[in-house]
């Protein structure tokens, strides 16, 4: 049992109705969660106000709440707690409960449009590698030391994180990577931990429905690094324009990484092929199993990370050149007739382009490159005529279709989308909603040595549509009907 008053540690109280000497289970900020001598903390949420199962919460034994006003009815017995923000105090609380965890662990977060679930899979990896316990916080899954968990957001609640990382004190871990999104950041998620390090991959277009501009989506990612301590470092990508914004507030140590400019971790493309990469990090050659300049990048911010965290550059580079792809990440297969079929995540402009680019690197353009993209529905809107004229532009042919509908009528993402295609590139595209028949048009489509990229869903293993989400494998749907083409 916990004390209350010792969990508010650092929490910015307004006011307090009751005692805060009291004795405590747990905390919880679902009112179906908690039970007897609980604490509730009553979140705003973009669906629902948690002050308003405050009573539900009372009735199922809480005996303490945390919230932003008072409720007009108090009941004797349970203390409420008055904060300016609750999503803040959830934060702080969670830290404390759970004995400050990400001090005892040297955790390192990764930020950026692009680039957070590779880096930090792979700084895993990597690690894994060298030898050492490790966790990892990603979009992909949650990983203590070997034990699996499976991940629903890119950044999971404060609760969620402080008892993961507990968890991975109790095994052992020394090191824990963590991706840190800007929702993140927004809904405090991540205050109170304590940061070794933090990395700046890049920032684009994306989440300009929750963010109301892209100032502001940045601002956010900068207020990341506003926050890390004296004696954490910061490593940003100087290519990015924004990379520099980063450092403006920061007290930690200052580190910069790039192939254009001049860095502390700088690389060049020497050879770039379908099965690979040969890079010249700060004077040593490597040759890693990952391809396109954006991973040239992430393998760079990987490099850095790893030897500011103390592994020797030389067993580093060694470890670089034995890490394979992440899951949805680039990853492909090539059937009987030689068709390369690629499925990678992007779901953002400048992932879309930066892999169709990378794609029409390495192609002798004497095949097709076939582009099956979507949007997903509930999401930014304005991308979705943007990625159409990406995909319209720089593929041979381009079929929009279903990503993630979500609540939203797939056509109408669609209809969107078309909007953004050019005069001149009418003639290439196509859409058909079912993402299936979407792929095996694409497929049926394709001749020997031909490039298919299905992009947006990468590593997801399913479909959301009316909030039901359905199996689907982008991978395993393309391999199955290749294989039922005989192709």
């Amino acid at each position: 049992m916990k004390v209350l008053k010792d969990i508010l540690y650092k929490v910015a109280i307004e006011a307090v109705k009751g005692s805060t000497d009291i004795a405590i289970n747990s905390i919880d900020f679902d009112s179906r969660k908690v039970s007897l001598n609980d604490v509730f903390v009553a979140i705003r949420g973009t669906l629902s106000d948690g002050h308003d199962f405050i009573e539900k919460a009372i009735n199922q034994g809480v005996i303490a709440i945390i919230c932003e006003e008072f409720p007009e009815k108090i009941i004797n017995g349970v203390t409420y707690i008055k904060v300016k923000n609750t999503n803040q105090a959830l934060a702080f609380m969670a830290s404390n409960f759970y004995d400050n965890p990400s001090s005892k662990i040297k955790l390192v977060g990764i930020t950026g449009t692009n680039g957070k679930t590779t880096v930090a899979s792979l700084l895993y990896q990597l690690f894994k590698k060298a030898g050492y316990k490790v966790g990892l916080l990603s979009t992909v899954k949650i990983l203590v030391d070997e034990y699996e968990y499976k991940a629903t957001h890119t950044t999971p609640d404060s609760l969620s994180i402080n008892h993961y990382l507990n968890e991975m004190i109790s095994e052992g871990c020394e090191f824990c990577f963590m991706e840190v999104s800007s929702h993140g950041i927004h809904q405090k998620r991540t205050e109170g931990l304590y940061f070794k390090g933090g990395v700046f991959t890049n920032l684009s277009h994306d989440h300009l429905d929750y963010h109301n501009s892209f100032a502001e989506y940045r601002d956010v990612k900068k207020a990341f690094f506003d926050d890390l301590p004296k004696d954490a470092f910061a490593l940003t990508n100087v290519d990015d324009k924004n990379g520099n914004i980063m450092f403006q507030n920061t007290k930690a140590r200052k580190l910069t990484y790039a192939l254009k400019s001049y860095a502390d971790y700088k690389a060049q493309i020497l050879e770039s092929q379908l099965t690979g990469l040969l890079l010249k990090i700060n004077d040593n050659e490597v040759w890693v199993k990952l391809i396109g300049n954006f991973n040239a990048y992430n393998m760079l911010a990987i490099y850095g990370v790893a030897t500011e965290l103390g592994i020797d550059k030389m067993e580093a580079l060694k470890l670089l050149s034995e890490l394979e792809s992440v899951a949805g990440r680039f990853q492909f297969i090539i059937s009987k007739s030689k068709i390369t079929a690629i499925v990678d995540y992007a779901h953002t402009p400048d992932a879309l382009e930066n892999v169709l680019q990378t794609i029409s690197e390495i192609r002798t353009k004497n095949e097709q490159l076939i582009t099956v993209v979507g949007c997903g529905g509930d999401r930014d809107k304005t991308k979705r005529p943007v990625m159409a004229n990406i995909a319209s532009t720089l593929s041979d042919k381009a079929i929009f279709t279903s990503d993630n509908p979500r609540s939203e009528i797939p056509e109408v993402i669609i209809d969107d989308m078309e909007k953004g295609v050019e005069p001149q590139n009418y003639k290439k595209t196509v859409s058909i909603v079912d993402r299936k028949q979407a792929i095996k048009t694409a497929c049926i489509m394709a001749n020997e040595n031909d490039i298919i990229l299905i992009a947006g869903k990468g590593h997801e293993n399913y479909q959301e549509i009316n909030g039901v989400r359905h199996d689907f494998d982008d991978l395993k749907v393309v391999n199955d009907i290749l294989n039922q083409l005989n192709k």
